[in-house]
Parts: structure tokens; sequence; C-alpha cells
């Protein structure tokens, strides 16, 4: 007797990096021509950019956001009220996975959500700010929150989304997470993310996928461009904050999107795509697989 999963074999994803103001109706008529079956935003959408957080939440695709630093940009500041951040929230509603889960049955998997509004660091930023709206106060109060989302469905396998990723992938300027900005560099990654990830991996269930941005690209000073994927203890790492994500030509405007391909709820490929409103392709590349072209 055959027994069918549940949930569909193959399920590709499209990853959309920080933002910083980069969304149009152009981008969603490009997200179509990508024939996707969802999209995950890593946040940095605005500082506190209500209307286009709310075009985004009327996105007709299935879809996971969580928002990051910039779009508290406000709201966090001392004393600051925090209308814009509620606004963001009231307007995603579930979609929003910050210090939450969302399912996704016909997938067989379960978009976590990291810390919202991080900065990353080893420093525990925004006290007031996540006691008083989450009732979270440091780094392990965080990571327990994540470990009990994870935990939540016996049925699905969890995937990662978060603003900034986990500590864990380099120290150098160039990693992942990697400082950019002193000359020593670092490991500018999440500890709580780092430790819930390792938590989930220990109940045990797998963790194929780990999505964050907030770690630009393009390295400053002119240092080149930083490691956007690692495949670590069967994880595929994935920074998406390609930023900007708009390239203007002479007869188009080209729009970088991420598209992760996952088969039995196994990460199998990553790559970026510059595309336009037409369903062109300018560019393609592959940048994981787990059986890599010659």
């Amino acid at each position: 007797m055959v027994c069918l999963n549940p949930w569909r074999e193959t399920v590709r994803l499209a990853i959309v990096g920080d933002i910083h103001q980069q969304w149009a109706i152009a981008d969603e008529e490009a997200l179509q021509h990508l024939r996707v079956d969802g999209v995950l935003f890593v946040g940095d959408i605005g500082d506190e950019a209500i209307a286009l957080v709310e075009q985004i939440a009327a996105l007709p695709l299935p879809k996971a956001v969580i928002l990051g630093n910039h779009d508290a940009h406000h709201s966090r500041k001392a004393g600051a009220p925090t209308d814009g951040v509620d606004r963001q929230l009231m307007a995603l509603g579930p979609c929003h996975v910050g210090y939450g889960a969302l399912d996704f049955p016909e997938w067989g998997l379960t978009v976590v959500g990291g810390r919202p509004f991080s900065a990353g660091g080893s420093r525990w930023r925004g006290r007031d700010f996540y006691q008083q709206r989450y009732g979270i106060d440091g780094f392990a109060a965080s990571a327990e929150r994540m470990v009990q989302c994870a935990a939540q469905n016996p049925e699905t396998v969890p995937i990662f989304l978060s603003h900034n990723g986990p500590t864990g992938l380099g120290h150098a300027a160039n990693a992942p997470c990697g400082c950019d900005w002193r000359p020593e560099a670092g490991d500018h990654g999440d500890l709580d993310l780092a430790e819930a990830i390792a938590r989930t991996r220990a109940l045990p269930k797998p963790v194929p996928l780990v999505v964050f941005g907030h770690m630009h690209h393009h390295l400053k000073g002119g240092q080149g461009q930083r490691t956007r994927c690692l495949w670590q203890d069967q994880t595929l790492y994935w920074n998406a904050a390609c930023v900007p994500r708009h390239r203007p030509a002479a007869d188009t405007l080209w729009h970088q999107f991420s598209v992760i391909t996952l088969h039995h709820r196994q990460a199998m490929a990553a790559e970026m795509v510059w595309v336009d409103r037409h369903g062109r392709m300018e560019e393609r590349e592959i940048l994981w697989s787990v059986a890599p072209s010659s």
C-alpha cells in the first residue's frame, strides 16, 4: 500500500530582502512570473512605512513577514509613541511571525519567527520596548519563546524567518552576519536565534532552512560582497539582504528576488534572480544546490 504525503513534495519560496522603500506594483507583477508557492519577507520594509506594509499584507500569495529594526525606527526611541508599529502589526495580522509561528500544512512546514525588529549584536537592545510589547526581558526568554513556537505543531517541520541571522556563521567581515564596519570584524548575529535553532534540533526537529536579512550584501568600505548562503549542520542559512533590490535599465526596471526550493521538506537549491514586471529575466545565479552543476 502506498502512503501519500499530505503535503506538497516540492515547494518554491520567494524571499524578499530588505526593501527599504523599494516595493511597488511592478514588484508584485515580477513576483507572479516566478511561479512560486509562497513568499517570505525579512523586514526593513521602510522607516515605519505603513502604506507599503499594507500593500504587502494585501499580496494575494501565501506569505510570512518579519519586521526589522527600521520598521520600528521611530517607535523604539525612548518616550516615542508606538502607533507606527501598532499599525504595521495590525495590517499584517497573523502573517507577521515575529515571536510567533504560521503553519502551512499544504507544505508540511511551519514558519517560525525570530526576534522582531532586531538590530543584531551581543547586547540586548530595546529592553523597555520588548518587555512592554512581548514580555521578553533578554536573550534567554527570547530563545524560549521561539522554541515554544517551533514545538507547537508536531506534524510540520519548522523553518525560521528572522530579520537578523544567528550567531555561529562566522566572524569575518564577509560572513553572513559579519561586522563590516569594524576593523576587527566579528559576529553580529542574534544569540537568541542561534540558541533557539539548536534547541529545536534537540526536540528533535529538523531545521532545513533559516532565512534572514539585515546584513547587506555590499560590504562597507569597498570590501566586496558578503557570503550569502551557508550549509551547516543540515541547515541552509540564507541572507537575502540585497540592497538596493531595484536595478534601473534604459527600458525597464529589474527587481531582485531569492528563490529557494525545498523537496520533501529539505532544502534543495537556492538562487538569486533579477526579473522585470513582464517576466523577462536579466540574471539568474544558482548559489547553492545539493547537486551543483559542474
